[in-house]
């Protein structure tokens, strides 16, 4: 066994101002909220309003939601124990927030299920695609860290998780929440977690981006091999939005499904672009991003 070293106690201390141990700073200040105290009572009132279709597509959203929260939760542990073994304190101590706040979200979409009365089994809600993603893929790449924390394993890990899951899908889900609710000023409560989802998930999308710039820093060949998995997975984004629109012109609360499309489409540019800013860098540079490089919030 490699002899263990402890890094707080020597010469190098914490690296204070590393992007991972800022991040670290920061949820403990702003990702504090808890799910409890969060008044649905007028979500209550407001779900009864909606008609069939429109609470049709509600339910799926959250129970996808829902079934998605639980997922990351389980299935960030690997990546934490990868980072781990690698001696990467400021990141594990980020990682310790991060795992938190997933078990948070899972609580929270919880809370709303509740509240509006759906106790019942919404696996229906799971589309195929949908399965494809989080019953197969993000499962079986997170796992795959336990036997191997090669480099191209963690930045797999990171680009399923952080920047796919995330950075993709979940940040589309909160656009079409806001298109659908906070136009119609319905669902108070609801948008008020969802608010805070998306803070938390700014820097769990921050650090994956950090994590894979500082990779892509280190072994330069990875950004093809990032790039090439945001492209595999590309289509599986597109056809989970054919899914839930189901072929309708105009969605239920009168929206168009175009720009749902579109947005999606600009995040997966997105997130290639930011990608791309490490080509070419020193690492010390990696590690002084700033949080609004890095599209914290």
């Amino acid at each position: 066994m490699e002899t263990r070293k402890i890094l707080t106690t020597s010469t190098r201390g914490l690296l204070e101002d590393s992007f991972p141990y800022r991040l670290y700073q920061k949820a403990k200040r702003v990702g504090t909220w808890n799910p409890a105290d969060i008044d649905f009572s007028k979500d209550q009132r407001d779900w009864k309003t909606l008609n069939s279709e429109q609470q049709a597509d509600i339910l799926r959203l959250i129970s996808q939601f829902q079934a998605g929260e639980e997922a990351v939760t389980l299935d960030l542990l690997p990546l934490i124990m990868a980072i781990a073994k690698e001696g990467r304190i400021e990141e594990e101590m980020f990682l310790t927030t991060f795992l938190y706040e997933e078990a948070k979200h899972t609580e929270f979409f919880r809370l709303v299920l509740n509240a509006i009365g759906e106790r019942g089994d919404l696996s229906y809600c799971h589309t195929p695609t949908y399965k494809k993603i989080f019953y197969e893929i993000l499962p079986t790449t997170m796992q795959h860290l336990v036997t191997d924390q090669s480099p191209e394993a963690i930045a797999e890990a990171s680009v399923v998780y952080n920047m796919f899951v995330e950075g993709v899908l979940a940040e589309t889900g909160y656009y079409s929440f806001y298109q659908a609710l906070e136009k119609a000023g319905i669902m108070p409560g609801l948008l008020e977690g969802v608010g805070n989802l998306k803070r938390d998930e700014s820097r769990h999308i921050g650090y994956g981006t950090f994590l894979l710039q500082r990779l892509i820093c280190e072994h330069p060949h990875l950004f093809d091999f990032v790039a090439a998995r945001m492209a595999e997975l590309t289509p599986l984004a597109l056809r989970l939005n054919e899914e839930g629109i189901a072929g309708r012109e105009v969605s239920s609360f009168g929206g168009n499904p175009e720009d749902i499309r579109n947005f999606t489409m600009k995040q997966l540019s997105v997130r290639m672009e930011i990608l791309a800013r490490a080509k070419g860098k020193k690492i010390e540079e990696i590690y002084r991003f700033t949080e609004s490089e890095l599209g914290v919030l």
